[in-house]
């Protein structure tokens, strides 16, 4: 950690987190820090999580089992079926 940060809580929250935390064996810092990435969660992990999710569950593509086949397939979806100058 590399910031630290005072909050004001009512003594009924404090003692429920206390509590939470003694049944979880954690801290109450880890409890506030889970609750914060749970309410607030970090939009470009999240994006990252999706798009992965994504790619994971997409159908299987076929793929050239030969390397100079595969290279000559990019090569064609990049320039087109010409001598590989760009149209």
């Amino acid at each position: 950690m590399t910031r630290r940060l005072q909050i004001l809580m009512d003594e009924r929250r404090v003692s429920r987190l206390e509590r939470l935390a003694d049944r979880r064996g954690t801290s109450v810092a880890a409890l506030l820090r889970e609750a914060v990435d749970v309410a607030y969660p970090d939009t470009d992990a999240q994006r990252r999580r999706e798009a992965g999710a994504r790619l994971l569950d997409a159908p299987p593509m076929p793929v050239p089992a030969d390397w100079q086949e595969l290279k000559e397939e990019s090569r064609r979806s990049l320039y087109g079926d010409g001598d590989g100058e760009e149209t």
